[in-house]
């Protein structure tokens, strides 16, 4: 089972009908297969998601947020990961939005490495 737990994650890219941008960082946790995070910036000032690990430590999220219109949005998605040569984790998602016009997006996000000195 792949560990999530501690890792922050950012966007490299989105489709036009997300909200999620290169400003958007996303802060998980993992207890067992549940996995869940925060995450804001960008056009969202704060959001939440709850996952289950599943087949192939895929993620089956559900997730919701405010954005800086104060629109509650939520939706659902599905990711895959891929692990990285260097050890990161990138996520492939394929997500539907459960509010709003319900469309359907693509994005992916990678894990960041924060430096401290």
């Amino acid at each position: 089972m792949l560990n999530y737990h501690k890792k922050i994650f950012g966007s490299l890219s989105n489709t036009t009908n997300g909200e999620v941008g290169g400003d958007t960082l996303f802060h998980y946790s993992q207890a067992g297969d549940i996995v869940w995070a925060e995450y804001a910036g960008g056009a969202i000032v704060k959001g939440f998601l709850i996952a289950k690990i599943v087949e192939n430590n895929a993620l089956d999220m559900r997730y919701e947020h405010i954005n800086k219109a104060g629109e509650l949005m939520t939706g659902k998605c599905y990711s895959t990961p891929e692990v990285l040569s260097d050890g990161r984790i990138r996520l492939y998602e394929k997500w539907q939005w459960t509010s709003g016009d319900m469309s359907e997006g693509e994005s992916i996000v990678e894990e960041i490495i924060i430096k401290t000195s």
